[in-house]
């Protein structure tokens, strides 16, 4: 099997399919990836071929200041970013590579929609991934008339009913009890679970008896946070733990100044490194965060910025697994409290590993490759 993997953003869209994607190189399939040109570096990293198609999406890394939550805000720009302008440049660069590397079945992210075209263009099977956990930020009703113009452009028939992306295969790395039952998997949706990293030696900022705390905004939003690390940064600098704290590669640690000893920053740390060693997490609620958290069992304050952190902050609090901000409003001493309350009460972590326990259970990510298999042989 040719297999094709195919995003349209940034980490939180090219990770889930990662370990898919080893699965099947590990099964003897032929793996490559297509992604925004920016993410290129990223998909030679993880060992793959890997091909530019569509657009980049704020790729000048340029500090923004910090917006109000605004949840139709961030409706139109997934409607207008990812259904009108990026479907079509994906498509038109996706095609002509299909043609020439010839795979025999895509697998997308669930917002890739240009590859999802390409494939119904072409008459190739195609399974998607979900990269959003909670599950209500892809609504059909706001991005269903963009996408059809998009489809018509390609001679393709309005998508009628909507969910083009689960017709064939739909992939769940999430606890499907995270999902927001107000829009329950589809049909077609298979969960599975990759198994945490075993934990290496002990890292040299880790303290025995300590507490340990990861605080991370992602590697989109983070540019985006006003003075949001340097709240943080106040609220932790006052616990009793040691804080890890990843601010992405366009910032530089030095620009917080000197910081106590027990804070930790850098630029980038592989999450799965760190987690087997941490109590707590803080983070902007980006599902990727999210997933980690719950893969290790973690409770989590979390403060959500945009895309779909606010709709996972909603999950974080209906399932008790920690406690939710606003970026706007909240204080070092909200910080503070927060984060001794979840390192302290025992609810958030038996809540926490409730879910952890629910996703162990699914099968293993190696099923996936059989089941990709099985969807190129019923076509």
């Amino acid at each position: 099997m040719r297999l094709l993997c195919a995003f349209v953003g940034g980490y939180g869209h090219f990770q889930p399919l990662v370990p898919i994607a080893r699965a099947a190189a590990a099964a003897g399939h032929t793996v490559a990836f297509s992604g925004p040109p920016l993410m290129l570096p990223a998909i030679e990293a993880a060992g793959f071929p890997g091909f530019p198609a569509g657009p980049d999406f704020d790729s000048t890394g340029a500090r923004k200041p910090l917006l109000p939550v605004d949840r139709e805000r961030e409706a139109d720009d997934l409607r207008e970013g990812f259904a009108r302008r990026a479907a079509p440049q994906r498509a038109d660069d996706l095609l002509p590579l299909c043609a020439a590397w010839r795979p025999d079945l895509i697998l997308c992210d669930e917002l890739d929609f240009g590859a999802m075209i390409a494939a119904e263009r072409l008459g190739l099977p195609c399974a998607t991934v979900l990269v959003g956990a909670a599950g209500t930020f892809v609504r059909p009703e706001n991005v269903g008339p963009a996408l059809d113009e998009s489809r018509a452009a390609y001679g393709l028939p309005a998508d009628t009913p909507p969910g083009m992306g689960a017709r064939q295969l739909v992939l769940n790395p999430f606890p499907p009890s995270f999902r927001d039952p107000r829009c329950p998997l589809p049909p077609t949706a298979r969960s599975f679970h990759t198994a945490p990293v075993p934990a290496g030696p002990r890292p040299h900022w880790h303290t025995e008896g300590r507490p340990t705390v990861y605080f991370t905004l992602g590697t989109i939003f983070n540019t985006e946070s006003g003075d949001l690390f340097t709240r943080v940064l106040d609220g932790l600098a006052e616990l009793p733990v040691t804080a890890v704290v990843t601010v992405g590669p366009l910032i530089d640690p030095a620009e917080f100044g000197p910081r106590p000893a027990h804070l930790h920053l850098a630029r980038y740390l592989p999450q799965h490194e760190v987690l087997p060693h941490c109590d707590a997490v803080v983070t902007h609620a980006g599902s990727g965060s999210v997933l980690g958290a719950l893969t290790h069992g973690l409770p989590q304050v979390v403060i959500p910025m945009g895309a779909d952190q606010p709709d996972n902050g909603d999950r974080v609090t209906a399932l008790g697994l920690g406690h939710v901000f606003d970026p706007v409003t909240v204080t070092p001493a909200d910080i503070h409290d927060a984060v001794t309350s979840v390192l302290e009460d025992d609810r958030y972590r038996r809540n926490t590993a409730r879910l952890a326990a629910e996703l162990a259970t699914q099968p293993p990510v190696s099923d996936t490759v059989s089941w990709l298999e099985g969807l190129l042989a019923a076509r």
